[in-house]
């Protein structure tokens, strides 16, 4: 088995995609934090001593997707054609959720990744002082399409 980040003598190296077709790319990925009802409703009703939570997480979310390439070895830059970060109040947790795409090489799964890890830590850091036993969980990609390997789903 041969590891694609890996040249022949086992140095870190990075993908070669330039003989990749171009073709439409997108990814969906969650995750979730878990908090007291103070938190949530500080959340929710716009409260928070530090101004409004999910604004700044949502901006967050996206210039991190933006940032991808520097955080994560070997990882491509790419130029992102859309970002999204959209939140949903559930009993006791804010679920996040990003979609990143392109048409480009290459796919957008660490971009959606990394945009929604931001924007939890964002909301752990704005709300921290209501709530230092938030439990940030669940990162995960939900969805993938484009490339070689087509469309591809979570099974949960």
């Amino acid at each position: 088995m041969s590891l694609s980040h890996l040249d022949a003598a086992g140095n870190a190296t990075m993908v070669d995609v330039s003989a990749k077709p171009v073709s439409q790319r997108e990814a969906i990925a969650e995750g979730r934090i878990s908090m007291s009802a103070a938190a949530l409703d500080a959340i929710r009703d716009g409260t928070a001593k530090k101004g409004d939570v999910l604004a700044s997480a949502r901006i967050a979310g996206i210039m991190a997707a933006k940032k991808t390439s520097d955080l994560i070895p070997l990882c491509h830059p790419l130029m992102l054609s859309k970002v999204a970060v959209d939140f949903a109040f559930e009993d006791g947790a804010i679920q996040v959720t990003a979609m990143a795409r392109l048409s480009g090489q290459t796919g957008v799964e660490m971009e959606a990744m990394t945009a929604v890890s931001i924007a939890l830590l964002t909301i752990y850091d704005m709300a921290k002082a209501i709530d230092k036993g938030m439990v940030i969980s669940g990162i995960r990609l939900i969805e993938k399409r484009g490339g070689k390997s087509g469309l591809w789903k979570s099974a949960d």
